[in-house]
């Protein structure tokens, strides 16, 4: 590929569709934006809690050829999301709304052998395999999982911890003397 070489650029549809079948191995640039509801995300359907009205991630796609020292130019992928989910909050085990706005990069690689040799130590972008059948949809929906927090939770401050069996009040309001479970420590002491 000649360096000063101009690509025509393709438009990728909004269609969830169309994005399961996008050939990264044709010798043009992409770009595209869209918005997926929850329903076009089915393994993020199963962590949601609820799903609301705007819920769901807007992205945008952006490819480009780069130079590679000493090779042929390599294909970056740029994929911006930004978007709400809903979880379980682990502090109330209420619904909690998780907002996520995340950019990554990508090189595609024309095989899977290349990936795995790709240096583990460039954290600025991660490969990809290309395919005339990549599933853009199927990375967008991988890289939205793997910014999930671990623990969702509320803001601080916005929630009260889940008063269970074992920490809150009895129903009829009343609080009981906290029994210490080491008295019968300093009583043992005691008889001694």
């Amino acid at each position: 590929m000649n360096r000063n070489q101009v690509l025509p650029q393709v438009q990728l549809s909004t269609e969830p569709s169309a994005l399961k079948k996008v050939d990264f191995c044709a010798p043009h640039t992409y770009k595209g934006a869209g918005f997926l509801g929850i329903s076009d995300l089915p393994r993020l359907a199963e962590e949601a809690s609820a799903v609301k009205a705007g819920d769901g991630f807007e992205w945008l796609v952006e490819t480009h050829f780069e130079d590679a020292p000493g090779g042929e130019p390599r294909q970056i992928l740029k994929l911006d999301l930004k978007g709400r989910l809903h979880l379980i909050c682990q502090r109330c085990l209420q619904d909690c709304a998780v907002e996520l706005d995340e950019r990554r990069r990508f090189v595609l690689v024309s095989s899977e052998t290349e990936a795995d040799d790709y240096p583990m130590e460039d954290e600025e972008q991660e490969p990809l395999v290309a395919s005339q059948h990549f599933n853009l949809l199927e990375t967008i929906e991988d890289e939205v999982l793997l910014s999930l927090p671990l623990i969702p939770k509320h803001p601080e401050g916005f929630c009260e911890p889940h008063a269970s069996v074992f920490g809150g009040e009895e129903a009829d309001g009343d609080a009981k003397k906290q029994i210490n479970p080491f008295n019968v420590l300093k009583n043992m002491k005691k008889n001694s």
